[in-house]
């Protein structure tokens, strides 16, 4: 059964976030700072209780733990996906990097890993939303504005649509969470120029936002693994040993 649907005071169209999470106290700290942030939560505390709710009502968004009871995040995933088209995050333990590829591999949006901030986790959602909704962004007093459509980026065999997050490698889709579709942006933004992993951090994470050097490494291997899905040879995406990264489109 759920647990609870937040109604704390929200706007008739604020967005709901579905949470399933075995752990009680990540379900509660995560749906008290959710709701002061405007959306309204609903949560489940296995995967095979919220199945049946997420089909039958899809809300804009669902956080998912991987190591569940009864059924898992990624089983979980794969069963809404068969019904509704569902942004998803997956929370993934620190060190579980084939759980991570996994995930992605079945369509997850993004992942988190654990501990993580809840001001991370919050900044990954509007990000999605944002991008499932381009043209327009809800404003801080309820009201909505139209937003000026983003430059789209052409580099070589590569174009990006910041405003919709889509990626084409000659004409080919390739799909990114929003951390990788960031981090690619802030290469291709000036081809050729080295940058340190600290400034695609910067890109990447909201301010104050601590993630160690090997969270970066990560992303570009698992970028270069999907260009490399569509193009065997791709290798624009340049290592600089001890300096960082930079992107050639020659």
């Amino acid at each position: 059964m759920t647990e609870n649907t937040s109604e704390i005071p929200a706007s008739e169209d604020a967005p709901v976030i579905a949470l399933v999470d075995d752990d009680r106290n990540i379900l509660t700290t995560v749906s008290i700072a959710l709701q002061a942030e405007g959306f309204v939560t609903r949560l489940y505390s296995d995967g095979e209780t919220a199945l049946k709710a997420l089909i039958e009502n899809p809300p804009a968004l669902g956080v998912f733990d991987i190591k569940m009871p009864k059924m898992d995040g990624m089983e979980l995933l794969r069963r809404v996906r068969e019904q509704v088209t569902l942004p998803v995050i997956f929370l993934t333990s620190k060190d579980d990097e084939e759980d991570e590829e996994a995930g992605l591999e079945l369509g997850a949006d993004d992942y988190i890993a654990k501990p993580f901030s809840q001001r991370l986790l919050i900044a990954r959602i509007r990000a999605i939303l944002r991008r499932a909704d381009p043209i327009r962004e809800t404003a801080g007093d309820g009201g909505e504005v139209i937003q000026p459509a983003a430059s789209d980026i052409a580099r070589g065999r590569l174009t990006m649509d910041p405003a919709r997050h889509h990626v084409t490698w000659d004409d080919r889709p390739v799909s990114l969470t929003v951390t990788e579709f960031l981090i690619l942006e802030a290469l291709a933004a000036r081809p050729g120029v080295i940058k340190s992993r600290n400034q695609l951090m910067d890109a990447a994470y909201p301010d104050d936002i601590f993630v160690d050097d090997r969270t970066v490494d990560s992303h570009i291997k698992r970028m270069r693994r999907k260009f490399r899905s569509v193009d065997h040879e791709f290798s624009s995406i340049e290592t600089l040993y001890g300096a960082g990264y930079s992107f050639n489109d020659g």
